[in-house]
């Protein structure tokens, strides 16, 4: 067995785990190492969850039909700009 860890309840959260503890047949500390692997699971799947993460596979998936856009981005910037200034 790992380290040991010892933690105040407030009285409400510690009936409730007992009262669980009791209608599981489990001891009280089953109970918190249960939600706590639970805690720490859901912690790291959340993790995987980032913004790039739910994107990546829609990169480099949408051509725009110009094939040195990224070289030349500054240029077409400027082109853009003097286009919509002759309007």
């Amino acid at each position: 067995m790992g380290g040991q860890l010892t933690i105040r309840l407030p009285e409400r959260l510690e009936m409730d785990v007992l009262g669980l503890a009791k209608k599981l047949h489990l001891k009280r500390s089953d109970i918190v190492r249960m939600a706590l692997e639970r805690l720490v699971q859901s912690a790291d799947e959340g993790m995987e969850d980032r913004p790039y993460d739910r994107v990546q596979h829609l990169l480099g998936s949408v051509e725009s039909g110009i094939a040195d856009l990224g070289s030349c981005h500054r240029e077409r910037l400027a082109e853009r700009k003097k286009k919509v200034m002759m309007r």
